[in-house]
């Protein structure tokens, strides 16, 4: 599950956390929604991105961020292919964590990675995407920070 696009280091990161064995992933992207733009702007502001905080409102939402987040998860995928994994993904519009335990029983998945910023808000009350999927899912979740999106790359975020 992720909320931007993957960069080159988060690729080489998630591929190369076990070895050498083959792996594949179902990419999951949620689109941003206008219901976390404060909690957005708080970790901005948390964070010491006070720019990134005033500019929250000027981010593409709800069916205008839809573009956007395929152009993200489809860099994604295509990224992963390049690195030899396998990978397919979808844009999740609606209720992500239903989405995310569907695929992980079709797949029959080892495990989830949630790659995502730092939420400091939504991780001290435990309503950040890991958190709540590992009450959901069934499998280990393992939660990494993304790193930072180039400025080349397409953006989008949950």
């Amino acid at each position: 599950m992720i909320e931007k696009p993957l960069t080159p280091a988060d690729v080489e990161f998630v591929t190369t956390l076990h070895g050498d064995d083959p792996i594949s992933f179902v990419v999951l992207m949620q689109p941003r929604g206008s219901k976390d733009r404060l909690l957005r702007a708080i970790d901005d502001i948390a964070l010491g991105e006070l720019e990134q905080a005033a500019q929250e409102g000027e981010e593409p939402e709800g069916r205008e961020a839809l573009e956007p987040a395929e152009r993200a998860l489809a860099h994604s995928v295509a990224a992963l292919e390049a690195a030899g994994s396998r990978a397919r993904g979808h844009v999740v519009q609606r209720h992500p964590l239903e989405v995310l335990r569907g695929v992980v029983e079709e797949t029959r998945a080892d495990e989830v990675i949630v790659l995502t910023a730092p939420h400091f808000v939504e991780e001290f009350f435990h309503r950040d995407w890991a958190s709540r999927a590992r009450h959901k899912v069934g499998v280990p979740v393992l939660k990494l920070f993304s790193h930072a999106v180039d400025e080349d790359q397409p953006t989008s975020g949950g």
